[in-house]
C-alpha cells in the first residue's frame, strides 16, 4: 500500500470509507483488526488512553462496551467525550477520529452481552475493574461465587453497571502510508451529527 494515493474525495461518506477499511484489515491483520486506542481525561484533564475492541460501527459512529465503573468509564461519563485511533500495520493505514459519545440502548448493551462467551459474562460480574486488587486467587475466589450464582450458561444477565458508547464523531482523520514520508491524510469535520461531512486533504 505504500506510495499508493489515497483515493478519497469530497463525495465520500466516512464512515461507509472506514467500513471498507476495517473489512481490508479483517482480512490480513494477524490479530484484533478492530484494536483501538481509546483516549480520555481524567477530572484534572490529565489524559488516559487504553486499547479497547470496537464492536460495533455504523452511520450513527462507533460503539464499544465496557464497565462503567471502571476508570475508563467514570472519566467518559464525566466528561462525555473521547479520542480514537486504530492502527493497521500490515496496510500501513491509520484512522482517528474524536467526538461526543452517548450510552447505547439497554437492549443493544443486552444483545452484545448475550453474544459473549459465558466464561466473559462471568468475568464481567466478577471484575471490579481498575480498582485495587489484593492477589489474583481473590478474583479467582470472586469467579467462583458468580459460577455458583449463575450456573446457567445461558441465564447470565447483564451487570446494571456494564454497557456500551457509542462515539458520535465530530472528526475522523484517514491517514495512509507514502513513499518517503509523503503520507496521505484527509480529515473529516462537521459541527453536528446531522450536518454534513467538509472534508480536507492534509499536509503528511
Amino acid at each position: 500500500m505504500a506510495g499508493q494515493s489515497l483515493k478519497l474525495d469530497e463525495t465520500d461518506e466516512p464512515m461507509a470509507f472506514f467500513a471498507g477499511w476495517l473489512a481490508e484489515a479483517e482480512a490480513s491483520e494477524p490479530n484484533d483488526p478492530n484494536a483501538m486506542a481509546l483516549a480520555t481525561v481524567d477530572p484534572s484533564g490529565l489524559p488516559d488512553v487504553r486499547m479497547v475492541l470496537l464492536k460495533g460501527h455504523d452511520a450513527r459512529g462507533f460503539v464499544f462496551y465496557t464497565n462503567f465503573e471502571s476508570v475508563k468509564g467514570a472519566e467518559i461519563l464525566a466528561s462525555g467525550k473521547v479520542a480514537l485511533c486504530l492502527h493497521w500495520k500490515s496496510l500501513r493505514r491509520q484512522v482517528r477520529a474524536r467526538g461526543p459519545v452517548e450510552q447505547v440502548t439497554p437492549a443493544e448493551a443486552d444483545a452484545y452481552f448475550a453474544s459473549r462467551h459465558p466464561a466473559s459474562r462471568r468475568g464481567a460480574w466478577a471484575s471490579q475493574q481498575s480498582r485495587p486488587l489484593d492477589s489474583r486467587q481473590t478474583l479467582e475466589g470472586r469467579l467462583a461465587e458468580i459460577q455458583t450464582l449463575y450456573p446457567d450458561d445461558d441465564a447470565i444477565p447483564r451487570p446494571p453497571h456494564w454497557s456500551g458508547f457509542r462515539i458520535v464523531p465530530s472528526e475522523i482523520e484517514f491517514w495512509q502510508d507514502g513513499a518517503h514520508r509523503l503520507h496521505d491524510r484527509f480529515r473529516f469535520t462537521r459541527g453536528e451529527a446531522a450536518q454534513p461531512w467538509k472534508v480536507q486533504r492534509l499536509y503528511p
